[in-house]
């Protein structure tokens, strides 16, 4: 192949590349602050954990499809593609797939779960996600569908009920360029972390974070961070940092709310106008409803912060172009949907929404491309086809899906039921990485009758299905880089041959679709590159009506980068402040709902409240596990992928994560740095590499998450992540009924230097069982 350097994307950033044997990857020359995880990239192609042959676990061959413990356990036999095809087609077949569905009434896909999490790519052809919910659309007429994401989801059901379509909100409106240039003051509630920033769906092609905020502090604007960490926002002049106790921000909030009230410093003519159920709200914060007024004090004895400076900070807000930040961080956690509605709410009370640079932002310090504008053309999308099953499942309630069939739960306000599930189809996501209490998820992923997985390399999830499928990395074929606010088109040519042995996921969805039956359905009679230059097109057309000359699909994929015209319309915001009565939200009220009738009526508070729960420094629980446990983004990969690349190694100790904690917790457990910590709760422990900092607060130990899922049951602590992955110890119960979201971020737990002999963590290629490597060698 040439030596010359060819674009491409990943979702961490635009880049140039050329391979000889070896990946040669640059940064994206627009980029401003290209991501260090760009270097993951040249462990990708010949990476020994990848899978290059079909695999079938040895009991499901055996025996037959069903539900069955050893998964996670069992050794699997290598096949050939036509083989393993026709075996899973068999399956497939037996479950009801097939040409001849009813046109009417229970269709197949209702026991099939579609599991993908959108991320194995930025190409916009080659999104798994995409073409899995394609392929099960097209065998089974739909299958049970996720919502929401295991990111934001409490934050994005909360809004969407009393804010409007989350996903529009956040997305119109310029808020880098804006705090750049006119914010005063910025409250950035769970800090603002550029490690979040690194990357966004389908690309980021420049990251203008850093550069926007020291533009900001050069200009005089001031900064307040609050986050138990303290590096969780850049080391910029006139940063005011506070430390609450984790998961306490509702709390801080409302007693900056009460100074509002009490000193007369909201403005009424705003929430008048703007806003509804403000009175019902006050009646709370006053105490009048309830009998306990939320004073400053009042949230000092929970969060930990002095109520001098929780009132100080609400005053300042008033004086200044104030601009409310609340990250995803916040309501990754239980009861999360509440600080993200009272961030709303206290932006809100200070009235100044219509302002450029101040006003409220969801995400600004969790996703790389919110706070840019939006884009004024369509971008290149395949389409999914029709699910006539209809049925879906919160994202992060997988394993109550599987562990508890045909059981209730809520919601969004809604009574549901969960299917009944029997086949698995999982392409382009790793669930043991970002799904919580891993023990309980590897019971939940023995109940299928069957589990098909296509992935690059063998992950723990791969490690758990029935039929293994291996898939080529976005490296080694043709597609097109495209994202939401991001103002390129990246033309992502194959940069390496792709390993023999593993194909595209659509090829291996159109050989199943031809043996189903189906084959004109999903492939409607197109390869790969007939439905890149069909997606293509609708971009190129809208260009050319703008009066753009774009060049032709295949000039673009030989050629270089796309600039992409941004949007000059007013934000969907900006319309509402405008003219609250011609453009209203999308509320039952048409404004900000301070109090929502229908929260109540389905019988929780219908204002933001401060809740008690289990899992955080002040419950009794703590007297147990007295630490609280930040399981947050990594610096060096996104999620869990590449983790066996250069910036993500560069983080480890020995191939195992590193577990921060404050010098004096440090020292009371008698831990040094370097150290094997061990940390467990009642659902698992891990082990980690002690690493004391003082930018924690006491009785807070933040590790990465990401880590590749290693069980090892160790004398005297039974099921042990030797790689450090925290999701062995954290609770997949729900955010609360409202929104069912993730609560992993936050979890109490126990820790101790470890005393027993040390396991070596288990290296990326080990996660597969012996048996195949055996065979690959």
């Amino acid at each position: 192949m040439t030596k010359d350097l060819r674009p491409h994307s990943a979702h961490w950033g635009t880049f140039r590349a050329c391979y000889d044997g070896t990946l040669k990857v640059t940064p994206f020359e627009l980029d401003p602050e290209p991501s260090e995880i760009l270097e993951n990239l040249t462990a990708a192609p010949r990476n020994p954990a990848r899978l290059d042959r079909p695999l079938v676990r040895r009991g499901w061959l055996e025996n037959g499809p069903g539900p069955d413990d050893r998964r996670g356990r069992d050794d699997y036999v290598e096949m050939g593609w036509d083989e393993a095809l026709d075996l899973a087609a068999r399956e497939l077949r037996r479950l009801g797939a097939g040409p001849d569905l009813p046109k009417s009434g229970p269709l197949p896909g209702a026991h099939v779960f579609g599991g993908s999490y959108g991320w194995s790519s930025a190409g916009r052809f080659h999104h798994a996600q995409s073409q899995v919910h394609r392929f099960l659309n097209s065998a089974f007429g739909g299958y049970v569908a996720h919502v929401d994401t295991y990111s934001s989801a409490a934050g994005a059901v909360i809004l969407d009920l009393v804010w409007g379509n989350t996903l529009k909100m956040s997305r119109q409106t310029p808020f880098w360029q804006e705090i750049a240039e006119e914010t005063e003051l910025l409250v950035a509630f769970g800090g603002l972390p550029l490690r979040n920033l690194a990357a966004s769906p389908g690309g980021n092609s420049q990251h203008i974070a850093g550069p926007s905020l020291r533009q900001a502090a050069d200009r005089g604007c001031e900064f307040v961070s609050i986050s138990p960490i303290f590096d969780d926002f850049e080391a910029l002049p006139q940063v005011t940092r506070l430390a609450p106790r984790p998961g306490t921000d509702v709390a801080l909030m409302l007693g900056m709310a009460y100074v509002l009230h009490d000193e007369g410093l909201a403005d009424r003519a705003y929430l008048d106008r703007y806003t509804t159920g403000y009175a019902t709200f006050a009646d709370y914060l006053t105490g009048a409803s309830d009998g306990q007024p939320k004073t400053p004090a009042w949230a000092a004895a929970i969060c930990d912060v002095p109520a001098e400076q929780i009132a100080e900070i609400a005053r300042l807000a008033t004086r200044k172009r104030t601009h409310i930040a609340v990250s995803y961080a916040l309501q990754r956690a239980r009861h999360g949907e509440q600080p993200v509605w009272m961030g709303l709410v206290l932006a809100a009370m200070l009235g100044q929404y219509p302002l450029r640079g101040a006003g409220f932002s969801y995400s600004l310090g969790s996703i790389g491309n919110t706070g840019k504008p939006p884009l004024a053309v369509p971008l290149p999308t395949l389409p999914q086809g029709t699910n006539r099953v209809g049925d879906y499942i919160p994202v992060a309630r997988i394993s109550e899906l599987l562990l508890n069939p045909k059981g209730t739960y809520q919601y969004k306000l809604e009574t549901r039921r969960y299917a009944d599930i029997r086949l698995v189809y999982w392409a382009g996501g790793n669930p043991f990485h970002h799904h919580q209490d891993l023990s309980r998820l590897r019971q939940a992923f023995a109940r299928p009758d069957t589990i098909i997985v296509h992935d690059s390399v063998g992950t723990a999830t791969t490690r758990h299905a029935d039929i293994i499928f291996p898939a080529t990395i976005s490296l080694e074929r043709d597609d097109i880089g495209a994202a939401g606010n991001d103002p390129f088109l990246v033309p992502m040519p194959q940069l390496v041959p792709p390993l023999d042995g593993a194909r595209d996921d659509y090829d291996i969805f159109a050989a199943l679709a031809v043996r189903l039956g189906v084959a004109d359905h999903y492939t409607e009679g197109r390869s790969s590159a007939d439905w890149q230059r069909d997606l293509y097109e609708r971009t190129r057309e809208a260009l050319e009506t703008r009066g753009d000359t774009p060049p032709s699909f295949d000039n673009f994929l030989a050629g270089d980068v796309l600039p992409l015209p941004v949007s000059d319309s007013p934000s969907r915001i900006a319309q509402f402040h405008a003219d609250p009565e011609g453009a209203p939200l999308d509320t039952p009220s048409g404004r900000i709902e301070i109090f929502s009738q229908r929260i109540a009526d389905a019988g929780f508070a219908g204002h933001p409240v401060w809740i008690d729960h289990d899992e955080w420094l002040g419950s009794d629980r703590a007297k147990a596990h007295p630490f609280q446990l930040v399981a947050n983004q990594p610096r060096g990969r996104l999620h869990s992928q590449l983790d066996f690349g250069k910036a993500s190694m560069a983080r480890k100790v020995d191939g195992r994560e590193v577990l921060r904690l404050h010098p004096e917790d440090a020292s009371a457990l008698g831990a040094k740095a370097g150290d094997i910590l061990r940390v467990w709760n009642e659902r698992g422990g891990f082990l980690a590499v002690a690493q004391p900092d003082t930018a924690l607060r006491r009785h807070v130990v933040q590790i990465p998450t990401g880590a590749w899922y290693a069980p090892v049951d160790l004398p005297g602590a039974g099921l042990t992540c030797v790689n450090g992955n925290p999701n062995i110890v954290t609770s997949d119960a729900g955010s609360s009924a409202i929104g069912q979201g993730c609560a992993g971020q936050l979890t109490l737990v126990s820790v101790e230097v470890w005393a027993g002999d040390v396991p070596p963590a288990v290296s990326h290629h080990e996660i597969l069982p012996k048996s195949i490597r055996n065979l690959q060698t």
